[in-house]
């Protein structure tokens, strides 16, 4: 498995990672089965939120890390938070938020319960999941500089943030914002699309990232590609569906010049 550094530091982690949205389904014996397998693959990247399954996904992490022969130190685990979510609409693995929450009591409360659940000691990374407009710099740079002094998180970043909140952010936190968590794949394209249609009229020109992808190359940012096997917001994978016949064609095609899947195609 092919590694990449993380932001400008010395750490390298698997170029592939295990989200673990959806561990919610699988019980203890299944989600071991899975972190032993995707280790012997190579992967040792696992990113969670607070989030995933009521909290249930990292709960069974926990509890198949513990139950497998790995070790907590094979993997870099991250996980993220700020989202508060809304009760009344959320149930098992279907969530929603309600509001952010970028308070420092609530940020070392999230990693907290998130170190609890997991059965951790420390994260490998803690980023914020997605920006909170009424967001106050001072209060995260003091939780932060607090999760970092206590040991319970070692490096930071964030999740859907643009360039300029990101900017607004690292001007008030010590650390070295090191991640931005993106949506991008075969079928979210936008941040590297608009840029070929620089100087014209017709919609895909639009830019909805503000130069993330060049602003991160500048800043040694690494982008982590959230779903990229998936089309719009939730609305599932596009492999093997039949609402892209050209697409899969397209991937099945490569996929036999290179005797892969055409999830590895998607994938690289």
């Amino acid at each position: 498995m092919k590694t990449i550094q993380i932001g400008a530091s010395q750490l390298k982690a698997s170029a592939v990672a295990l989200g673990i949205m959806r561990m919610v389904r699988l019980d203890t014996d299944a989600a071991a089965n899975v972190l032993e397998t995707v280790h012997d693959r190579g992967v040792n990247f696992i990113d969670s939120a607070d989030i995933y399954g009521n909290g249930d996904s990292e709960r069974i992490f926990g509890q198949a890390l513990k139950q497998s022969s790995l070790k907590r130190e094979d993997f870099f685990i991250q996980s993220k938070g700020g989202i508060v979510l809304d009760p009344e609409k959320s149930s098992g693995e279907l969530v929603f938020g309600q509001r952010y929450d970028f308070s420092k009591q609530h940020l070392i409360a999230t990693v907290d319960k998130i170190l609890q659940r997991m059965q951790l000691d420390y994260l490998d990374s803690f980023l914020l999941h997605r920006p909170d407009p009424l967001m106050d710099p001072a209060e995260v740079a003091a939780a932060f500089d607090e999760l970092q002094a206590t040991g319970k998180v070692r490096h930071f970043g964030v999740s859907n943030f643009n360039p300029m909140q990101v900017e607004m952010l690292q001007a008030a936190v010590s650390q070295k914002l090191m991640i931005n968590q993106l949506q991008f794949g075969v079928m979210h394209t936008g941040p590297i699309q608009f840029g070929l249609h620089t100087n014209m009229q017709d919609t895909a020109s639009l830019n909805h990232d503000g130069e993330i992808i060049e602003y991160s190359r500048l800043h040694h940012m690494t982008i982590q590609a959230w779903s990229p096997y998936q089309y719009g917001m939730f609305a599932g994978t596009f492999i093997d569906n039949p609402k892209f016949p050209e697409l899969n064609a397209k991937l099945q095609e490569l996929a036999d010049q290179y005797h892969v899947t055409k999830n590895a195609i998607a994938t690289a």
